[in-house]
């Protein structure tokens, strides 16, 4: 599948912009990671950018990935690409373990660029002059940004083996690349 196709896919099937954004920016963090874990950036892109694709219209544990999982099947997408988007959901883990770089990393940011997008948004400058210590500072507030999982965040980070700060200036610097279609700029 190509990126053209998977972007096709994402507006048949997303209808809410945050969403859209939110794969945009898991996309954008995926490629900076694949480069530095040994993967195909265009591969890592395309499990950032349809992770979610299936999030509006199913919801609910279990649906959700596993009905995007048919769905891409039936496209022809490739067993690597279904396998590591079903992973990062933590009812698909007992068949789907996250047990590649690939599906570590994609479980990894996830949750962090949702805070990063979060945080970008209470700031004048949005995402522009970010760093670590504004995010993680926003960490430390239980209800800033609730429904985000601080442990995930943390999980994920350990399960890259990245220091914290660095694996959320990674995500920052990845997400900067697109503010504008993030709405950060």
């Amino acid at each position: 599948m190509t990126r053209d196709e998977a972007m096709q896919l994402v507006r048949r099937y997303v209808a809410n912009e945050a969403l859209v954004r939110h794969m945009l920016a898991v996309e954008a963090a995926m490629g900076a990671y694949a480069d530095r874990f040994g993967g195909d950036e265009a591969t890592w892109r395309l499990v950032g950018l349809l992770h979610d694709f299936d999030y509006e219209r199913w919801p609910t544990v279990p649906d959700h990935t596993r009905e995007g999982a048919k769905i891409l099947r039936e496209h022809g997408v490739d067993e690597e690409i279904v396998g590591a988007i079903l992973s990062h959901a933590d009812w698909n883990t007992d068949e789907y373990p996250r047990d590649t770089p690939l599906r570590k990393t994609l479980f990894a940011v996830d949750e962090l660029c949702g805070f990063i997008h979060a945080v970008a948004l209470v700031r004048p400058a949005r995402i522009a002059g970010m760093g670590a210590e504004s995010v993680l500072k926003k960490m430390k507030t239980r209800h800033f940004a609730a429904a985000v999982s601080r442990e995930d965040i943390v999980e994920g980070a350990e399960l890259l083996g990245v220091p914290l700060n660095e694996h959320i200036e990674t995500c920052i610097t990845a997400m900067s690349g697109i503010a504008g279609e993030l709405g950060l700029a």
